[in-house]
This record gives structure tokens, sequence and C-alpha cells, in this order.
């Protein structure tokens, strides 16, 4: 997002006020473009298949009976929340049947009823996204459709154990999870250009509950096909897996810093403790780093808190690329942030830590039309030498961070190893 400038405070503020009353505005210009192309296909295909379509009372039964399993199953579940950021639910068990048995038209409406849903009774969020989500899987329930129904002379044959049927569609189920897939991930990366594309499509958790959906859309498609009283049957078990779901989500959510994805406080110093038991039980070192962004103060009043908030995050994000699978890393607060380093001797924490180090000096973040960049500083304790307990290690890498502030910040320090940690620091001076 663009920070307001500082040396054109009228427009900028004009662009601020349209922006809190209309968010869309304050976006990227290619997503609103992107946006507003998704979503004039979704209304212009409405209208088409609206106009060829011959709505039939059994199929407008069927859609509504969908509608209302779909709608049950947010109202049993609402009551858990739902996580801020993205979050996944079960509705395409109700989306993909009424793609695969009826009509195109009602694959592009199914939708809109149950996101006006979410948006009322579970938690309220910037309209666009919901439009957009709307549209999206609108989209891409349509285009499995008409894929099906090409295909299928008869998409109720699956009730009598057709196989060809099935097989066939299980493969537009796949079309269905892929497109929407995609529609969303180009919305994410045009939003954040920065951002990989491995990261806005798929990882091993979210290609898991795509098979789960998948599966349990196709099974109630069999249903409905069967007979429509069965869906009564399917409702229970759809309800059950959705609050697990959200409960896991909302699980997830509360070890994390919503800003930066990485553990907060309190979870990252359950985790610790946890490793400081298991390497005082093993015999095993352990090293402690507090990293502090340099005159981070300084970032928010030039640039403004948004700019201030995209640092927090590449500092984040680089800490973690640098970091192995099994190290603990967490937002302490404000700017600072936390790394347990599991079996990690002196020199081989002053080597991570200058990695970052090193690493964060290099990362960039656009501000209007200049480069932010920032600097860490390290302070850095070790088991055994500077500390026993999780309190003494941090009161030891906090001395030796406030040292390397004192000798002009950018550096790694350590404390001496007479002082446990009680007294001076070494520094690591930084490197050209």
């Amino acid at each position: 997002m663009v920070a307001p400038s500082h040396t054109s405070a009228k427009p900028h503020a004009r662009v601020s006020a349209l922006a809190g009353r209309w968010p869309l505005l304050g976006q990227r210009r290619p997503l609103v473009a992107y946006f507003f192309g998704i979503v004039a296909f979704h209304l212009v295909a409405i209208a088409f298949f609206a106009a060829s379509t011959v709505f039939r009372w059994p199929d407008v039964i069927m859609f509504v009976a969908l509608m209302v399993c779909g709608a049950v199953c947010i109202e049993a579940t609402r009551r858990l929340g739902m996580p801020a950021g993205v979050s996944r639910d079960l509705l395409s068990a109700w989306w993909l049947p009424a793609a695969l048995l009826l009509p195109p038209v009602y694959a592009l409406l199914a939708p809109i009823p149950l996101q006006i849903l979410l948006q009322l009774r579970v938690r309220a969020t910037v309209l666009y996204r919901r439009v957009f989500s709307a549209a999206a899987i609108g989209l891409a329930g349509c285009v499995a459709s008409l894929i099906f129904q090409s295909l299928v002379a008869d998409p109720l044959s699956m009730a009598r154990g057709a196989g060809t049927s099935i097989v066939l569609a299980i493969g537009c189920a796949v079309v269905f999870t892929v497109l929407n897939t995609a529609l969303i991930a180009v919305a994410a990366h045009t939003a954040d250009p920065d951002t990989s594309w491995r990261e806005v499509l798929w990882n091993r958790e979210s290609a898991t509950l795509d098979v789960v959906e998948l599966c349990l859309g196709v099974i109630v498609t069999i249903a409905c096909a069967l007979n429509l009283a069965l869906l009564i049957l399917a409702l229970p078990p759809v309800v059950l897996l959705q609050r697990s779901l959200l409960h896991a989500q909302l699980q997830a959510a509360a070890r994390t810093d919503p800003k930066t994805g990485l553990l907060n406080a309190a979870a990252w110093q359950r985790e610790a403790d946890t490793e400081i038991v298991r390497a005082r039980r093993t015999g095993e070192t352990l090293a402690l780093l507090i990293v502090d962004i340099d005159h981070f103060k300084r970032v928010n009043d030039t640039h403004g808190h948004l700019v201030g908030d995209q640092v927090l995050v590449g500092v984040a994000a680089t800490l973690r690329s640098q970091l192995r699978d099994y190290d603990v890393v967490g937002r302490f607060g404000g700017e600072e942030f936390v790394v347990l380093l599991p079996r990690a001797d002196v020199a081989e924490a002053r080597r991570v830590a200058e990695r970052l180090r090193t690493r964060v000096g290099r990362m960039a973040v656009s501000a209007d039309e200049a480069m932010v960049t920032v600097t860490i500083s390290v302070g850095v304790a070790i088991m055994s030498i500077h500390g026993d307990d999780l309190i003494e290690l941090l009161a030891a890498a906090d001395l030796a961070l406030y040292r390397a502030k004192e000798l002009g910040r950018d550096r790694v320090c350590i404390p001496e190893t007479s002082s446990r940690g009680q007294g001076s620091a070494e520094a690591q001076p930084p490197h050209a």
C-alpha cells in the first residue's frame, strides 16, 4: 500500500479520506482494475445465463435447499467467530452440487446469499473482498458447470452409480478448486507483487483442505442426485467438520502476531520454555537472540505507519527465511523480535546473527518514490554461559542489545562470559 506523502499533504489527505470511505480506492491500481474486471465478468455472466435459462421448480427447490444448508452451516458455527485475514471454510460442499446438478446460472448465484450472510452474521470485513470472493467462486462454479453438463447428458445419472459421471464430477470439482484458487491468487499477488506465487497458491495444508472440500462436495452432490432429502443426513457431518476447521484456525490465530505472522510474545515464551527444558535435560547448547530494528520510529515519522508495517512484515519474512524449521522466532513487541536457536553454540549463534543482520540490511521496502532500508542490532545470549533459564537469557541478550545500540547500532553483541549477563558485552562490528 502507498504511504501518504509529506510533500503533498492536501491531495493525499483527500485520497486518504476517500480510501477511508471506499477502501478499494486505497489499493494498487492493477488490483482495482482486476477487481472490477472479475466482478463485471461475473455480472455479465449472470445476465447472459439468466436470459438463456428456463427456470424449473425442481431446480429452484434444489438450489434453495442447498442455500438453506449453507446458511444452517454458517449459523451453527458463527459463535466460534472467524479468524482475521485469509480463512478457510467448507461452504463449497453446497456450491459444488449447485454447479454440477443445476444450470450454470445457479452456480453464479450460489455464493451471493452465503457471502451476504457471512458479512452480516459472522464477521463484517471490507465489502469489496466479499464481492470479489462471490464473483471468483461464481465464475469457477460456472466453468465447472459448463464443462460437466457438456460432457454428461444427465447429471442425475450419478444417482444410478454411473462411474463415468462420478469421475467427470470429480474432474470438474478439481477444475472448480483450481480456478477459484487461481483467481484469488492473482488478486493476492497483484495486491503485493513481492509475495511469491508459492505463498499465494498452495502449501501442504491448503492442498489437503482443498482435497477434503473436493471430496465433501462430490459426496453431497451424489446425495442430492439420489434424493434431495438426503441433505438432512449430509448437513450434520459438514457442520461438525466446519466447526473443527474453524476451531483449529482460531487456535492458530491466537498463537500468532497478526501483523507479521510470527509467534506472539506469549506463544513464543511457551515454546522457548519447552526448548530450554529439553536442552537442560539433554545437555545441548542453546542460543537466544533479541533483534531490534534501528531507528524504527524515524521510519514511521518519515514515511508513515503503513510503510512501517511493511518494514515489520519484511523483517519478519527475512528472519523466517534465514532460520531453520525448528528455530523459534517471534515478535516480542514494537520493533523487537526474539529468536531461539536450539543446539547453537557461541560461534553458530554469532554466524546466524550476522547473517540476519546482513540480509535485513539488503532488504528494501517501497514508499512513494523512494525505497526504505533499515538495519538491525542483535543481542545474543548462550544457555549455561549467560543464563540457565529464560529470564536470565533474555536479560543477558537485552544487555548485549543495549550495548550494540551504544556502539552505533547495526551490529551484533554478545555478553562477556565472565559477567553472566550482568556486566558489559563484547561487540561484533558490522562488516562492509
